[in-house]
């Protein structure tokens, strides 16, 4: 069995369930976990944050229910509401990430979403990656040069492909991946505790 983590580095849903993913993981070493991006802000929706109203509500919601945070440098980057969430840049970053530590797919993953919304960084930029790389470990170069190739937008495409066969309609999604059978273990938030008790019903 494996877990599945089915999210958009652009929805501040999945930011708000990090915290939750990671002690998920960390109860559970003996689970590999395969980090899909989702592909929230893509095509028509690939749009000025200003066209989405709710978002300022929205984030205090999850901030208030999770706990997450969002930083000054967060809201000063979608204060004019010019900003564009190009999930696809995004699911290239994810990609370049995983690609260079895939042992640290989850970890990187989360700290994506803290360079946006808390540091306020474009995940769209290749400087983005080139400090959470360096913050990490890793060398920047190999993960920029992984962030700009053709390669990883190939990856970005499959990964929306393995989202949509997945059955997933909503991030995040974490998911239990028994032979063939996927069974979700959390849709939009769950405390590692509830994961667990579903995680035990299934041995």
């Amino acid at each position: 069995m494996k877990l599945v983590y089915v999210f958009d580095a652009y929805c501040g849903w999945s930011h708000g369930f990090s915290a939750t993913l990671r002690e998920v993981v960390s109860r559970h070493p003996e689970l590999p976990v395969e980090v899909v991006s989702g592909g929230l802000f893509t095509g028509g929706r690939r749009v000025p944050v200003r066209e989405f109203g709710y978002v300022q509500g929205a984030n205090a919601q999850i901030a208030e229910l999770t706990g997450a945070e969002f930083g000054e440098a967060y809201e000063r980057l979608i204060a004019d509401g010019s900003f564009v969430m190009d999930s696809e840049a995004a699911a290239r970053g994810v990609a370049a990430l995983r690609r260079t530590a895939p042992e640290r797919a989850v970890e990187l993953a989360t700290d994506l979403q803290t360079a946006f919304y808390v540091d306020g960084l474009s995940l769209s930029d290749p400087a983005t990656y080139r400090k959470l790389a360096t913050a990490a470990g890793l060398d920047p170069e190999t993960v920029v040069t992984a962030f700009e190739a053709p390669g990883a937008r190939t990856a970005a495409q499959a990964d929306f492909r393995r989202s949509a066969e997945l059955g997933v309609t909503g991030f995040p999604t974490l998911l239990a991946l028994d032979g063939e059978r996927a069974v979700p273990l959390a849709r939009g938030r769950a405390t590692a505790d509830e994961i667990d008790r579903r995680l035990a019903s299934l041995s």
